[in-house]
């Protein structure tokens, strides 16, 4: 099982958010992607017990780390972990979802990855789907502390396709595939939750 130490300290307060976007007191099948270590997906799983939760990952280490977690925990709405590339045409998890969670990604990987997520959206959501993004972002392109300046130097340094993105470049991405903002919460560390809905359908 593997320990990411930044999950002990955003899980809760990322789960306060997911509380209310998404509904607590009925079943919700929900869709993480990169769901690393698992550790926020058997939290969520054992916070809200009606959720239902289909973790992924692209690796096959993290993946055998959801499972291993699912199985310690014995949370038997966490469905079994799934290999998933991002990048692929069309994704191989079912559709139907309600909510696309998305937590320390974007910034972890090439912009690639972000278009690729908005694209493939659509064609695992519900028609109401959102999706919920957390990380650290600029905002109308500036860093939103010197924190981020210094951590978006080391992304690029470790991986020059990665870095803290701006969030207005994401919005744009995000409306091009029919998705608009519809929250950004300031969360602890000088990260955000965003959460994008399904744009409303143009009166005839």
């Amino acid at each position: 099982m593997l320990d990411f130490p930044a999950t002990h300290r955003n899980r809760e307060v990322i789960g306060d958010v997911l509380g209310r976007v998404f509904p607590t007191d009925r079943k919700v099948r929900l869709l993480e992607v990169a769901s690393g270590s698992g550790q926020h997906s058997v939290y969520l799983a054992d916070r809200f017990e009606k959720w239902v939760i289909q973790p992924t990952d692209l690796e096959p280490e993290p993946v055998r780390s959801i499972a291993a977690y699912r199985e310690y925990h014995g949370v038997e709405n966490l469905e079994d972990p799934k290999l998933l590339d991002v990048t692929q045409t069309t994704w191989p998890v079912g559709t139907g979802y309600e909510g696309l969670l998305v937590i320390n990604l974007i910034h972890i990987s090439p912009w690639e990855c972000t278009l690729s997520l908005f694209r493939n959206a659509p064609g695992v959501l519900k028609p109401s789907g959102k999706i919920y993004l957390y990380g650290a972002y600029k905002r109308d392109g500036e860093h939103i502390s010197e924190s981020n300046v210094a951590f978006d130097r080391s992304l690029r340094e470790s991986n020059s396709d990665w870095g803290v993105r701006c969030l207005n470049d994401v919005t744009e991405v995000a409306e091009e595939n029919g998705f608009q903002l519809s929250e950004v919460v300031e969360m602890p560390a000088n990260n955000l939750s965003v959460i994008f809905a399904r744009s409303p359908e143009p009166s005839p």
